[in-house]
């Protein structure tokens, strides 16, 4: 195998080797994916402003995120069904995000549990959750995470529903039968009748709250200590709500 030089050369090799589905699932996105047309070109507008003269025999790019130190100010984001890739899945991401001394934030829908990633040794994780009709499922998921030793919980709050990827639809993906998401095993469900584990996902996904609002972070904070983070703030109007829905500003 060729020496891998750049980041981007993943992508290629990973069209060569993953299934059409399974790579049409992570390289994706919803609609015309005119949002990850402008994700990417918004980063290529990102310049640096190079200073001269500057002594730069030691660098030191450590920062902290809630105190926690870290190597970089690089974190690993919440990604799906990492075993659909890699048989070791996200064992294997929990492992290199503790060797970099950076942060992992384990997706909700993960192929491995929070209890399964918190084995795999130390390291500072964060657990991505979505709100569900059932809020006892949600209370559940919370609790797993804080006691497999979370930091915090990472609350997305821009996927009131899920967004339309074509791709999955012309593949008709599902999740492969040898998976499952690993979080969701062992919970009370309700009426949830699971029948097999696509079953299980497909049942997941349509369980997201449509009627997610700010009283719902509100109650998320009753039901946890640990600091959330609300991912999917996209405009400085929601930021102000959000400081002072948390901080109790006027």
């Amino acid at each position: 195998m060729a020496t891998i030089t750049n980041v981007t050369e993943y992508q290629a090799i990973a069209k060569q080797k993953l299934p059409k589905m399974v790579y049409d699932y992570y390289a994706s996105g919803a609609e015309d994916e005119w949002s990850l047309s402008e994700n990417r070109n918004a980063f290529t507008r990102i310049l640096f402003r190079p200073r001269i003269l500057i002594d730069v025999s030691k660098i030191d790019m450590t920062t902290t995120v809630l105190g926690f130190k870290i190597s970089m100010p690089i974190m690993i984001a919440p990604t799906a069904m990492q075993k659909m890739a890699h048989p070791e899945g996200e064992y294997a991401t929990a492992r290199a995000a503790s060797a970099a001394g950076t942060i992992m934030t384990l997706s909700s829908w993960a192929t491995s549990s929070v209890e399964e990633v918190a084995s795999t040794g130390p390291g500072i994780r964060f657990f991505q959750l979505y709100v569900y009709k059932d809020r006892n499922v949600v209370a559940q998921l919370v609790r797993r995470a804080e006691r497999a030793g979370f930091k915090a919980i990472a609350l997305t709050v821009d996927t009131p529903r899920l967004g339309r990827r074509e791709a999955d639809i012309k593949n008709r993906f599902t999740l492969p039968p040898f998976l499952t998401l690993k979080n969701f095993e062992g919970l009370d469900l309700g009426k949830m009748d699971e029948a097999n584990d696509s079953g299980l996902a497909s049942y997941v996904a349509g369980q997201i709250d449509r009627s997610l609002s700010w009283k719902d972070v509100q109650w998320l904070q009753t039901i946890t200590s640990l600091p959330i983070l609300v991912k999917g703030v996209l405009t400085a109007e929601d930021g102000k709500i959000l400081v002072c829905s948390f901080f109790n500003y006027s």
